[in-house]
């Protein structure tokens, strides 16, 4: 468990907010597991993986999943995408009555079936609409209300600072920057100094986000942007070591071996035996750095079993902790 500040690194509104390192919302990543895990390595808060607004009305065991936090989680911002600044709102409301520390309107998600029909990154199309969506909010909503943006739909149309600017101005108490268009998704080079751009043009506190894979450029980042906080999204998922700023090549065995036990124990309890299935993804990339039997790397990617999952995990680091 890392140890936050005794005082707040930054604010959200009223709500303190103790460090700078803070887990990204990633749809089939950041889900309740995921965000106890990176809670306890160092990030500052927590965000659900994104929640169709449209669906709040309609649940289903998917988002009943999506929804669910535990208080250890603390500050937990809920983060919706739609494209009808009513149903944002209508969705708003009934999420409040869960208790959430926050609500996050999604600006950034560039999948082409949310983007092109004005959902996620779609809506830096329309800035005044996403003004309309952030008052509608902010006046109705008595905890703080976020937005995570790219920097606009293509390299022609970068209207990140139109877009930041409708944010605060309508009531918005952050922004987070990833600093990539919706055409680039997650390719090329992600272009630092419009997080700096941000971060001048407004008064509220701003996560600087792209191109973070390292404990090095968590400290650039922060000196070259001057940002509130750095938001780690793919890299966490490789090396959640980062949020207690630790370079994968840097985690002692031990730490990985409690951080690998502690994930699976997280992701069994909340899904039961499909957990283990879950889990493979995380623990190829935990054990990437190790040489193993090939016999226990595929009895650990085909058992299905927690008990027998957990026998062959004590055998895989076991073996790597022979001389």
């Amino acid at each position: 468990m890392i140890c936050p500040p005794t005082l707040p690194t930054f604010q959200i509104g009223n709500l303190p907010i103790f460090g700078d390192l803070v887990l990204a919302p990633m749809d089939g990543y950041s889900d309740l597991p995921f965000r106890r895990l990176a809670r306890a390595l160092g990030s500052a808060m927590s965000y659900t993986e994104f929640i169709n607004a449209g669906e709040v009305f309609h649940p289903h065991a998917r988002l009943a999943q999506r929804l669910e936090f535990t208080e250890e989680e603390r500050p937990l911002i809920y983060q919706l995408y739609d494209h009808v600044p009513e149903r944002i709102l209508a969705a708003a409301l009934e999420l409040r009555k869960r208790n959430p520390d926050g609500i996050d309107v999604n600006m950034g998600c560039s999948v082409h079936s949310i983007s092109t029909r004005g959902a996620g990154a779609g809506l830096l199309k329309t800035p005044e609409k996403i003004g309309k969506i952030i008052h509608l909010l902010s006046q109705a909503l008595d905890i703080p209300v976020t937005a995570k943006i790219r920097l606009g739909w293509d390299a022609d149309s970068q209207n990140y600072l139109e877009v930041a600017q409708a944010i605060e101005e309508n009531g918005g108490k952050m922004i987070a920057v990833h600093a990539r268009t919706k055409m680039q998704g997650y390719r090329g080079q992600a272009d630092w100094t419009a997080i700096a751009r941000v971060k001048e043009a407004v008064s509220i506190p701003v996560l600087g986000n792209g191109d973070v894979r390292t404990v090095a450029d968590i400290d650039r980042m922060k000196r070259e942007t001057n940002c509130d906080g750095v938001m780690i999204g793919r890299a966490a998922t490789v090396n959640p070591w980062l949020l207690s700023r630790l370079d994968r090549a840097d985690v002692p065995l031990e730490l990985v071996r409690k951080t690998f036990e502690n994930h699976f124990t997280y992701l069994t309890e909340f899904y039961g035996n499909y957990g283990v299935i879950l889990f493979r993804k995380y623990a190829v990339r935990y054990l990437a750095l190790y040489h193993f039997s090939r016999n226990l790397r595929e009895q650990m990617l085909s058992v299905e079993d927690p008990e027998a999952f957990r026998q062959t995990s004590r055998l895989i680091f076991e073996e790597i902790a022979l001389p």
